[in-house]
């Protein structure tokens, strides 16, 4: 687990990118109080997904609409077919923390 930021830094419902061991990485606090981490690439379109916008757990893709559920990668709305990897996030001491290693087996 690596340290990425302090959870006040990111408000709920808001999105930012981090970078984790060379990964960009979209982490959001979520509108259920958790943290979640997601590459950050659509997999549909090669554009950010920290573009993007938050509902509930899903993250949606600002070019072409695509969501994805931020648990699992998997994506919840067309034009994408394919998930996206999904990385470990825990909340330690006041301060955010990845896994560089998808939990979702999703390799980019």
């Amino acid at each position: 687990m690596i340290r990425v930021c302090a959870a006040t830094d990111v408000a709920k419902g808001e999105v930012v990118q981090v970078t984790v061991e060379g990964i960009e990485i979209a982490l959001v606090h979520a509108d259920d109080d958790n943290f979640y981490a997601a590459y950050d690439e659509c997999s549909h379109a090669s554009v950010a997904l920290s573009e993007g916008e938050v509902d509930g757990c899903t993250l949606e893709c600002w070019l072409h609409g695509s969501r994805f559920d931020l648990r699992t990668g998997a994506p919840s709305g067309l034009p994408a077919t394919e998930p996206v990897p999904v990385y470990p996030v825990e909340v330690r001491d006041g301060d955010v923390y990845i896994d560089p290693n998808p939990s979702n087996g999703v390799i980019k």
